[in-house]
């Protein structure tokens, strides 16, 4: 009798903890059905799409794996810096990809999807070291990538004219622009923050970090993540100094719209609920609560139909009761 094949999850959950490009892949050869409905891959587009002309193309996960070796810094749809603010969209939205990722990756469907509704959408990559090869984001202090993100958003208000921005990012993305917010003067240009799985209150890896502190090897650990150029890793611990000095006076800053979008099935924030964010002007959205068959992981979000329609939501019409249509999950991984 033939044995089926040994179910490849756990591979799937430690490539996810070694960064969004193992991750993808593992998505992508380990899948047994495909996610969802999306169009053929296709390459970005150099030029903005027109009302005379096709909308943007929305991207898959063949274009994210695509993007990210061939196009990190390209994203059908963004930085267009002739784009004007409409009066229906009088802020642009700027994106900020996740650990191990890039803009050209991350943003494969969100940026299109903005853009096609009209809106002036900008992509940046942060966080690039040495190890990075141009490509893997999110790696180094921080700190300085909060620095770049507010150098970014300047030149997006003065290309646009417009006042503030929101902001939207996945994972480290999501948490990383507290610290711009919070420590560097970004809130009065800032109207909203939507973040998709952010890290905000660090993670524990399914509780890894917790057996490194009872072999005392975390700080080893946290030594080499230093050395070897890794420092935003560190940083996302659940108890390191970084969270600690991030949260001490609280979540949130007044007048700042916040959206967390979470998972339940998320096993790269753990506990998932230290996605959470508790304050003034906080909108926590745990998917499976709208959704209850949505089985999309840490990763997949950023093509989880939900996910998506939730964005726009946030960034739009910000209805409380709103619920998206249960349909075009994102992947598991």
């Amino acid at each position: 009798m033939n044995r089926p094949p040994a179910p490849r999850r756990p591979l799937r959950r430690w490539l996810c903890a070694a960064g969004t490009a193992l991750c993808l892949g593992a998505a992508a050869l380990t899948a047994t059905a495909p996610a969802q409905a999306t169009p053929a891959p296709a390459a970005p587009q150099a030029r903005p799409a027109t009302a005379d002309g096709p909308p943007y193309p929305v991207g898959d996960l063949g274009t994210a794996v695509h993007n990210f070796i061939a196009s990190p810094d390209t994203v059908a749809g963004a930085n267009d810096w002739t784009c004007k603010p409409t009066s229906r969209h009088p802020r642009p939205v700027v994106l900020t990809h996740g650990t191990f990722a890039n803009s050209g990756a991350n943003w494969v469907a969100l940026a299109p999807m903005l853009a096609n509704e009209g809106y002036c959408v900008y992509t940046l990559n942060y966080g690039m070291n040495h190890l990075s090869l141009g490509r893997v984001g999110g790696l180094a202090d921080i700190g300085a990538s909060a620095k770049s993100l507010g150098t970014f958003v300047d030149k997006v208000l003065a290309a646009t004219g417009a006042e503030r921005v929101d902001l939207v990012g996945h994972s480290q993305g999501g948490m990383m622009p507290n610290q711009y917010l919070k420590r560097l003067g970004g809130a009065k240009k800032v109207h909203a923050l939507v973040g998709i799985a952010p890290s905000n209150h660090g993670t524990t890896l399914d509780g890894l970090l917790s057996l490194g502190r009872s072999m005392n090897a975390l700080g080893f650990a946290n030594s080499f993540l230093d050395l070897a150029g890794l420092t935003a890793l560190k940083q996302q611990e659940a108890g390191s100094d970084f969270q600690n000095a991030l949260w001490k006076d609280g979540d949130t800053v007044p007048g700042i719209r916040y959206t967390v979008i979470q998972t339940r099935h998320d096993k790269v924030v753990t506990p998932y609920t230290n996605a959470f964010l508790h304050g003034e002007g906080v909108t926590n959205v745990l998917l499976q609560d709208q959704c209850p068959d949505d089985k999309v992981g840490h990763v997949g979000l950023f093509l989880d139909g939900p996910t998506l329609q939730n964005v726009m939501n946030a960034l739009g019409p910000d209805d409380p009761d709103f619920k998206p249509a249960c349909t075009n999950y994102g992947p598991t991984t």
